[in-house]
């Protein structure tokens, strides 16, 4: 970490010791196989991918920037932009649409007052639209802050959802 040492780190050592974990899962000159993992732990951390993060992760895992960058625009989990406390991705394909997919989505956008794509004035939700979670059977499905699945979704489900994440600590 001597050249990263050298600028102003965003990223904690306690991130850069979870980074170490996953690096050493991999042989040594294979370390970028950990970017995916790397990327995670910054966004967790900062709460979503900077060009700074990216730069600092490309660093740290010895790889060109643009590989780093590739990867985190590549997959809908990585926040480009900073988002609300808590990001909601409903899945909108055809098997969860067909099972009430679209009625969750016109639930939430009347609740958050916001579509796709958007954050609540008060930044506590942003809304994403997202592909196929794999979990077809329990439609309707969403994905609270890329950890956490939730299934089988009426509207009253969504607003108790709703309420237990207004009432979590930031």
């Amino acid at each position: 970490m001597s050249a990263v040492a050298q600028v102003k780190l965003l990223l904690s050592s306690a991130a850069y010791r979870k980074i170490d974990r996953e690096t050493a899962k991999y042989p040594a000159e294979q370390r970028r196989s950990a970017v995916m993992a790397a990327l995670a732990i910054a966004q967790d951390e900062l709460g979503w991918v900077s060009q700074e993060a990216i730069e600092e992760v490309a660093e740290y895992l010895r790889m060109p920037p643009i590989a780093v960058y590739e990867v985190a625009t590549f997959y809908s989990m990585y926040n480009m932009k900073p988002l609300g406390r808590h990001k909601i991705t409903l899945c909108t394909n055809l098997p969860c649409a067909l099972s009430g997919a679209t009625r969750a989505a016109g639930h939430l956008k009347r609740r958050l007052g916001i579509g796709f794509g958007e954050t609540t004035g008060d930044g506590a939700f942003t809304l994403k639209e997202g592909e196929c979670l794999g979990t077809c059977g329990d439609a309707p499905v969403l994905l609270v802050d890329n950890k956490r699945i939730e299934s089988f979704m009426s509207n009253e489900k969504l607003d108790a959802l709703l309420s237990e994440l207004s009432l979590a600590a930031p």
